[in-house]
């Protein structure tokens, strides 16, 4: 009687809790219990190829429990095959939900592509690069691929955006990709940067991918940062588009919007973000600091920050 009597009690104060806090606060209460912290390995991609066995014990030891791959200078899946890796991720205690993947060939600028973060002088020199799939060329091996390692998301890291022409392709290119990724029991994402809330030739190339093709083809993994450094409202497009926004990049930006820091030191609002992930349908998020200048100190920064302030 007195167990029924207290649960009752504490029940009935939990209830009371949730109608004075409001929906809202309760729905983060649940993100917290529900939503493992994930990281983009992306974050740590000068240091990784070294190391890949312990740099995911490593990652494990801060208290991430899931992970998002992205290129590797290594090839393949950091120098392994989707079975590998996923057997060593599991192995590390890392469960691997997504990967990262560009949507057709870039031409890279001349000396190299410069990283955003810490030391901008830097370029990555990709005339040494391994072969690298694209979704234009390659959509089904890279589907094989992932379906073979387990995965239940495909991200399009970024795709060429430049002219009207390029906008019209991209959605042709994952349009294709999207319906044969939904064939194999994937969900093909689309990952943002800046340029995809820039006007093109009138168009706004993220408008353009969003209105013009299906929620049942084409969802979103909306890059946190870089949509508050383009101006764009991550509520007032959850809002918009309920439920597109099943993947998060948890990425804070330095007061001068120059470059990514670590999660809980920059301008991003989280907390009225993180509030509204019912209505974004978020499933999983994943910390990124692109061009981390110390990535397992970073990591470990963004990962107390995230537990001690943003869903505490």
């Amino acid at each position: 009687m007195h167990n029924r009597r207290s649960f009752l009690k504490h029940s009935g104060a939990f209830a009371l809790g949730g109608l004075i806090l409001g929906n809202k606060a309760v729905a983060a209460f649940n993100n917290k219990a529900t939503h493992a912290v994930g990281l983009q390995l992306f974050t740590l991609f000068n240091t990784i190829d070294k190391d890949v066995p312990g740099t995911l014990k490593q990652i494990s030891g801060v208290g991430y429990k899931e992970i998002e791959s992205a290129f590797s200078m290594k090839g393949g899946y950091y120098g392994l095959s989707p079975k590998e890796f996923a057997s060593l991720a599991k192995d590390s205690g890392l469960s691997w939900v997504s990967h990262h993947v560009g949507g057709a060939p870039f031409k890279m600028p001349p000396g190299g592509f410069r990283m955003p973060g810490a030391d901008t002088t830097k370029r990555i020199d990709f005339s040494k690069r391994p072969p690298m799939k694209n979704l234009k060329e390659n959509h089904q091996a890279i589907i094989d691929e992932v379906a073979e390692g387990g995965l239940k998301y495909l991200v399009c890291a970024s795709i060429p955006l430049g002219t009207a022409d390029e906008v019209k392709q991209a959605v042709v290119i994952l349009n294709t990709a999207g319906e044969a990724a939904k064939k194999s029991g994937i969900t093909l994402c689309y990952h943002n940067h800046t340029h995809e809330f820039e006007t093109v030739e009138g168009l706004v190339p993220y408008d353009v991918l969003i209105s013009q093709i299906s929620p049942d083809i084409l969802k979103f993994e909306l890059d946190l940062g870089w949509a508050t450094v383009a101006g764009a409202d991550p509520v007032a497009l959850f809002k918009k588009n309920p439920g597109r926004f099943p993947l998060w990049h948890v990425k804070d930006i330095s007061a001068d919007k120059k470059q990514p820091v670590e999660v809980g030191t920059g301008i991003v609002d989280f907390k009225r973000i993180f509030a509204e992930a019912d209505t974004a349908g978020m499933q999983h998020f994943f910390v990124e600091q692109d061009g981390a200048p110390n990535p397992i100190e970073n990591i470990t920064t963004s990962y107390k920050n995230i537990m001690g302030k943003i869903l505490s």
